[in-house]
């Protein structure tokens, strides 16, 4: 072990940045805080302008290289990091959920796995990727996908590793080059990873992690006329500063934002399959950005769902993330802890009933809330909370149900519990949002687009979706009969 090792849960933790293939150090550090118990695991490299320049150089000077490597040998590289990672799945598995506080059960089962498949997915589909060439009045048209260059990544804290490779592996599988800049809520498995991708064979400066908060950093990541792409998934707010930066330079950006989606319940529903979709709303102490956190329920069936809610919503047991039998474990920082409990206060000050929770529990735990008589147009019903907070409104015709689902800036997702099939394709037919769960809920295959419409992001990834993004797509068109009978 060095100074710049730290130890969790007898995983070895790398805190320097990777830049260039090496480990850098900074002058200072920023303390790296556990949700699960408040203790501090380390100090982080704290990174400037100094190290994200630094960073995106050795982007650069890896990018032509990494760009002629043949797909087959991009492909076999991206298998070798799932390998890495499915070979290391408990360390990645602990390590995370002692520095982000989700259930180490889900980690293990779900999300690790889910890492390992995002690489192995992205190598595959680069080896299929392509369109059937075709002809116009004798000329031939030919697509082809070339690396765009240097991509910024900026990842959040709700799912450090899954996230950060949904955006790490297609930007690699497409001939770019990367600098991953985590959370610094949650930035450990980030430098795991580095050191997967190193152990797999990816050449030196192909992949960059650089660690520091937001702006100190992030300003200098996004400016940077070398910077060729820019995905970004967080806030709102956070996605206007970046696009604001990266303006000058006219990078093309990915914003995946927030969300206020609403889960609509109509009295046709198998009720007990729409109340489990609600309790599950409550995944990850609430912070999701696809949680459907605003339940519309039918008139009729809104006294009895709300029995059922409150029954098996009350039994969900709050705790260690550690412990198997845990459901819900803590939210991630003290700063969030006091924006859900505000935005809770201010909604019951409104007029707002509790029907379940509404208050802090020890540490970083916030008890899972359900609020109703809450008004269409209030802070608690438009603003995302990001935590395990829900709210209950009723509707009496399908009209209204579609109007107050779609009535906030937001579109990333909604969720719908219905009997009738006819009543499933109209209503999704006419709500705003990227993704449309019917009678389920987070079920997400990479092939399709993902996104969201209104101020919950620009762009698409998934499938040919991100490639079209992480490339720069060029169209020959070629006429044969200029080749003098060669061709």
């Amino acid at each position: 072990m060095t100074e710049h090792t730290l130890t969790v849960a007898g995983v070895a933790v790398d805190t320097r940045h990777w830049i260039g293939g090496e480990r850098v150090a900074s002058a200072t550090t920023f303390p790296d805080v556990s949700p699960v118990d408040g203790a501090t695991l380390g100090g982080i490299a704290r990174g400037t302008a100094a190290e994200a320049h630094a960073a995106v150089a050795a982007a650069k000077a890896a990018f032509p290289g990494w760009a002629a490597t043949p797909r087959a040998g991009r492909a076999r590289i991206l298998h070798a990091i799932a390998d890495g990672v499915e070979k290391r799945l408990e360390d990645l598995a602990i390590v995370e959920t002692c520095d982000n506080g989700a259930l180490l059960r889900s980690h293990r089962r779900g999300v690790m796995p889910r890492v390992a498949h995002n690489f192995r997915f992205f190598a595959d589909w680069l080896l299929t990727l392509g369109h059937d060439d075709f002809d116009t009045r004798g000329h031939i048209n030919h697509v082809s996908w070339d690396p765009a260059g240097p991509c910024v990544l900026i990842t959040p804290w709700n799912a450090p590793l899954m996230l950060a490779t949904w955006k790490v592996a297609p930007a690699l599988a497409a001939g770019d080059t990367v600098v991953l800049k985590p959370a610094e809520w949650s930035p450990l498995t980030a430098s795991l990873l580095a050191d997967i991708a190193a152990e797999a064979g990816l050449p030196a400066g192909v992949l960059n992690v650089v660690q520091g908060y937001g702006s100190e950093i992030g300003d200098a990541l996004t400016s940077h006329p070398d910077v060729r792409r820019i995905s970004f998934t967080g806030s709102v707010p956070t996605a206007r500063r970046i696009a604001a930066s990266a303006a000058a330079n006219l990078t093309p950006l990915s914003l995946e934002l927030g969300g206020k989606s609403p889960l609509l319940v109509f009295a046709d529903a198998d009720l007990d399959l729409a109340v489990d979709l609600a309790v599950e709303q409550y995944d990850n102490a609430g912070q999701v950005c696809l949680a459907a956190t605003r339940i519309l329920v039918e008139e009729t069936a809104a006294e009895e769902f709300t029995r059922r809610f409150t029954e098996k919503a009350s039994a969900l047991r709050q705790g260690d993330p550690r412990d198997e039998s845990t459901d819900i474990g803590p939210n991630i920082h003290e700063r969030q802890l006091e924006k859900i409990d505000g935005f809770v206060r201010r909604a019951v000050a409104a007029g707002a009933r509790v029907v379940l929770g509404g208050h802090r529990g020890d540490g970083h735990y916030y008890a899972p809330t359900l609020l109703t008589d809450v008004a269409q147009d209030s802070e608690i019903v438009q603003e995302e909370v990001f935590g395990p907070v829900l709210t209950l409104q009723t509707f009496s015709t399908e009209d209204e149900a579609v109007r107050l689902a779609n009535d906030t800036r937001f579109g990333l997702a909604a969720t719908l519990a219905t009997g009738d099939a006819e009543r499933a394709a109209r209503v999704t037919e006419r709500l705003v949002a990227g993704t449309v769960w019917v009678n389920c809920f987070f079920v997400r295959d990479l092939r399709a687009p993902f996104g969201g419409s209104r101020h919950s992001g620009v762009g698409r990834e998934g499938g040919t979706w991100s490639f079209d993004f992480y490339c720069d797509l060029k169209n020959t068109v070629t006429a044969p009969k200029g080749f003098n009978g060669h061709g």
